[in-house]
């Protein structure tokens, strides 16, 4: 439970960087035959911060209005939300080599003499740093009603912004909801 009240502190920041989008479809689906929606009661309580649930139902909607859906109950698709949270530690290094006193063997001087300098690389320094990340991955899920089977499901995974303003939250949270609905099938029928 922990780690979705973490998503709502730290949405996907999908401005100016490359966040991975895949969807899948069962391509059988005539998806021109739906022209209403409905979330599920899950989605409408999924367990993060309340003003970003209603940024993602808001941002979702707005994708399927412009493709001319209409929001009702019961709909023809079923709208499930869902949130991964995945730590992740990067470990970066640098290896240099010294010279001076030691030779690669780690003897003094040439020939293990202890009076004399080598003239080869000594010992190696090594620095390592870690970078400690959280990558989300928002699941966008379109369930035929009738069938109760999922016909669409759009992804988007993003490393993790901490430290961002409550418009950029609201900003990153439509740009990824926006990159997952162009994997859709059915393109947007007006503007935006």
């Amino acid at each position: 439970m922990k780690k979705f009240f973490l998503f709502s502190a730290i949405l996907i920041s999908a401005c100016g960087s490359s966040m991975k989008i895949s969807s899948d479809y069962d391509k059988m689906t005539d998806f021109t035959r739906y022209h209403t929606y409905e979330f599920t009661p899950d989605a409408q309580a999924m367990p993060i911060e309340a003003i970003n649930r209603d940024r993602l139902i808001s941002a979702v909607s707005h994708e399927l209005e412009a493709r001319g859906f209409t929001q009702s109950t019961p709909g023809d698709l079923l709208v499930d939300l869902n949130v991964k949270l995945q730590q992740h530690t990067d470990l970066t290094g640098t290896a240099t080599p010294v010279y001076g006193a030691y030779d690669t063997y780690g003897n003094y001087g040439p020939y293990g003499n202890p009076w004399s300098y080598g003239y080869g690389p000594g010992y190696t320094d090594t620095q390592v740093a870690y970078d400690d990340y959280v990558e989300g991955t928002l699941f966008i899920n379109l369930v035929d009603n009738k069938a109760q089977q999922i016909v669409w499901q759009g992804r988007g995974t993003k490393a993790l912004a901490e430290d961002i303003t409550p418009e950029q939250r609201e900003l990153n949270i439509k740009l990824a909801v926006e990159s997952i609905f162009y994997k859709y099938p059915v393109k947007p029928l007006k503007k935006k």
